[in-house]
């Protein structure tokens, strides 16, 4: 069963959960990583009373060209192990993707090596230009993440090779 609600409204349950899931995933997830997830819109996948799937989007600023765009940045992609390739994971990306379609200018997240290969399947584009993030310094380059970060550029018309910068946040600013 498929449930998508608002960090307010998807119960401590839900949160506590797909943290849990998320920690028993990723070998590197962090505090950060978690907070990143909240505060928007998440997307839970529970089987009978267990979760095994867990997906949200939340806002953020990107500017391009100059201009700056009302994102939807997918963050805290999960499937449990045991219940990967069995549509779950569409799932959830169909219902964020839907969330970014009708709240958002463009949809944004930063992919693993392993799930480059789903999202670009899902009509996810590689940003191919550099990336950069609006730092309380400044603009600063974030060359680790050129060839990461994948655009769903809705109707924004993006040149994909140009500059894309993020907004300032703690931890991994993508």
């Amino acid at each position: 069963m498929l449930r998508v609600g608002h960090t307010a409204e998807i119960g401590e349950r839900a949160l506590s959960a797909s943290r849990a899931l998320l920690y028993a995933t990723f070998d590197d997830m962090t505090e950060d990583d978690w907070e990143h997830a909240l505060g928007g819109v998440h997307a839970v996948v529970w089987e009978d009373d267990e979760v095994i799937g867990h997906a949200s989007v939340v806002q953020r600023r990107l500017m391009v060209g100059g201009r700056v765009f009302r994102t939807g940045y997918v963050e805290a992609v999960a499937v449990r192990a045991d219940r990967r390739g069995l549509g779950h994971g569409a799932m959830l990306m169909e219902a964020v993707e839907e969330v970014i379609a009708r709240a958002f200018e463009l949809g944004a997240l930063g992919a693993t090596d392993d799930g480059l290969g789903f999202y670009t399947t899902r009509g996810w584009q590689p940003w191919r230009g550099v990336t950069s993030a609006l730092t309380p310094t400044g603009v600063v380059r974030t060359p680790d993440e050129d060839g990461c970060i994948l655009v769903l550029p809705g109707a924004a018309g993006l040149d994909l090779d140009g500059e894309i910068t993020c907004d300032w946040r703690g931890g991994d600013v993508w």
